[in-house]
């Protein structure tokens, strides 16, 4: 009974808080509390009835020896009203036995009782520790899945930065594509200087042709040329 006040003692103190902190997963952590913290209280139930039963058996004889005494009372009474003495004198040397016998059971009630009352307070104190760590464990589940969803959008958004990043990086290399291009196309220009000689030469040759000169030297007859 003492380890299982200890436990709860530590469970309910602030090095729980410490323990929580370091563990890598607190909501497991508290449901194992949680599960050693009901078992303990089981335990503490079992034993309280059994110091209540105690007590309510210790009740009962101190009870009956009592009703035994006024009985025997009453019997040596009317054994004196009948004058039978010696019949009296056996009814109160046997009240006499059930006085000291009341006195034990007396002292053994009141230890029986006053240990009911501490079991009892013992109890409602776990069943209400328990209460307590139920809602902490609550209250931290809470907590770390607000924490797992917020880690959860912390590398959502991450991602998304990411994917701003490269496509700034493909707008970077389509403006240097579109250099490029512009580059080569006035290089082109630049290279660009007409027809050459010969080339010139050819489109005349081509045209060079008796039928044409003819037609020229009446063109230029017509022309006054």
């Amino acid at each position: 009974m003492a380890n299982i006040i200890k436990r709860f003692g530590d469970i309910m103190s602030a090095n729980i808080n410490a323990l929580l902190d370091r563990a890598e997963d607190p909501d497991k952590m508290i449901d194992e509390y949680l599960r050693d913290v009901e078992s303990d209280l089981g335990k503490v139930k079992a034993e309280t009835a059994a110091v209540i039963a105690s007590e309510t058996k210790a009740a009962r004889e101190l009870d009956e020896c009592t009703q035994e005494i006024a009985k025997m009372q009453r019997y040596a009474q009317k054994a004196v009203e009948a004058g039978n003495d010696d019949d009296a004198r056996r009814f109160l040397e046997k009240k006499v036995q059930l006085v000291k016998q009341q006195e034990s059971l007396r002292q053994a009630y009141d230890v029986a009782a006053a240990n009911a009352v501490k079991m009892r307070e013992m109890h409602d104190k776990l069943v209400k520790d328990l209460e307590s760590l139920r809602a902490k464990r609550d209250a931290i589940k809470a907590k770390t899945a607000v924490a797992r969803t917020q880690e959860k959008m912390n590398r959502m958004t991450s991602g998304i930065a990411g994917a701003g990043e490269a496509m700034a990086a493909f707008e970077r290399m389509e403006e240097k594509a579109d250099r490029m291009l512009d580059e080569a196309n006035a290089m082109a220009d630049l290279n660009d200087t007409g027809d050459s000689i010969d080339d010139l030469a050819r489109k005349y040759d081509a045209d060079d042709s008796p039928a044409v000169e003819d037609e020229l030297a009446a063109l230029k007859a017509k022309m006054g040329l």
